[in-house]
């Protein structure tokens, strides 16, 4: 099983990217993670495998909790399929995206730049798996 965090642009910022790149290194210790970039909305749809089961990322979407998130990480290693967690750029993600996903996530209505998008994204899966190992990193209720 693994997770693949497919992105619309590239992380320009060398601290954003440095943040993402600590946290994907975090992760790897816990789960088969992968980061993909295209250059544009056009091109995901010929980078999320049919088979898996895709999360896209939207103001649309549902609020979830680390808990929350850490619950769903659980249940969807049990089921083994490959998880892809789609993040848009400037443009948001195309509607064909949003239409085939199963779930619809939601990190905030505020709208944020698909860079530090990716850098939550990294750093919440991690925390989940933190919260699943019972592992101090979380905090939080």
């Amino acid at each position: 099983m693994r997770y693949s965090v497919v992105a619309v642009g590239r992380v320009k910022d060398a601290a954003l990217r440095a943040a993402c790149d600590e946290y994907l290194g975090r992760l790897r210790h816990y789960a088969n993670v992968e980061e993909r970039e295209v250059k544009d909305e056009a091109r995901l749809s010929g980078v999320i495998p049919g088979d898996s089961r895709l999360v896209a990322l939207s103001r649309r979407g549902e609020p979830w909790s680390s808990r929350e998130l850490a619950e769903r990480t659980a249940r969807w290693e049990v089921d083994g399929q490959d998880v892809v967690l789609a993040i848009g750029g400037a443009d948001a993600l195309p509607d064909e995206i949003l239409r085939r996903a199963e779930l619809v996530w939601s990190l905030s209505a505020l709208t944020l730049p698909h860079e530090l998008a990716r850098l939550i994204v990294l750093e919440q899966l991690y925390r989940a798996f933190s919260i699943r190992r019972g592992e101090p990193y979380h905090r939080g209720p």
